[in-house]
């Protein structure tokens, strides 16, 4: 099937990194692939590394996405952690630029607030409403599966979002959303049927 876009999107991580790829046909979000690739069975940090960018490459060049969608790490305590994710993200990056891939990185927060309308909602209400939006029928084992779905999806609003505001020049003022009935009047696709 041909798509006027296709979105990958990517939850970074050293022990599992989820993945993601939407195709966008006629303005609607349709699931291509959401799993996770498992690092753990390999010890060493680099050979994880290199799986990752394995993966990312072999999943550009079977899905040929448009755009990549990447969740920047958030700010723990462990500085270990938070460097091994880094590297993790890192890596993904790199192999997405050697595809020429323009990438763009969205916080946890701006990710959760895109699909939910809430950026503190918890990892079951994201995946409950990706359910609603793209119609998914079977949960995934892993939690990082959706967090890369989520990612994409985000995209695909912001995208939208953006393309729809007027040009700089332009002296259009856009009505800003007065409710529920109006944001779904917006969004048709979020609306349980």
């Amino acid at each position: 099937m041909k798509y006027d876009s296709v979105i990958m999107g990517v939850d970074p991580g050293s022990q599992l990194m989820g993945y993601a790829v939407i195709g966008i046909q006629k303005g609607s979000p349709q699931l291509l692939v959401m799993d996770v690739l498992k690092l753990t069975k390999e010890k060493d940090i680099y050979a994880r590394l290199e799986m990752i960018h394995t993966k990312i490459c072999a999943l550009i060049t079977q899905y040929k996405p448009s755009t990549f969608a990447i969740e920047a790490p958030f700010f723990g305590k462990n500085v270990q952690s938070m460097l091994k994710l880094g590297r993790a993200q890192g890596v993904a990056i790199a192999a997405a630029m050697q595809s020429k891939l323009l990438v763009t990185e969205y916080a946890p927060k701006k990710v959760k607030q895109s699909i939910t309308g809430n950026g503190n909602a918890d990892k079951d209400q994201v995946w409950k409403m990706l359910q609603i939006i793209l119609h998914i029928e079977e949960k995934p084992q892993y939690f990082d599966a959706t967090d890369a779905l989520s990612v994409a999806l985000c995209h695909f609003y912001q995208q939208k979002i953006l393309a729809t505001k007027p040009s700089s020049g332009s002296t259009i003022k856009k009505k800003s959303a007065s409710g529920w009935g109006d944001f779904l009047a917006k969004n048709p696709e979020r609306l349980k049927k």
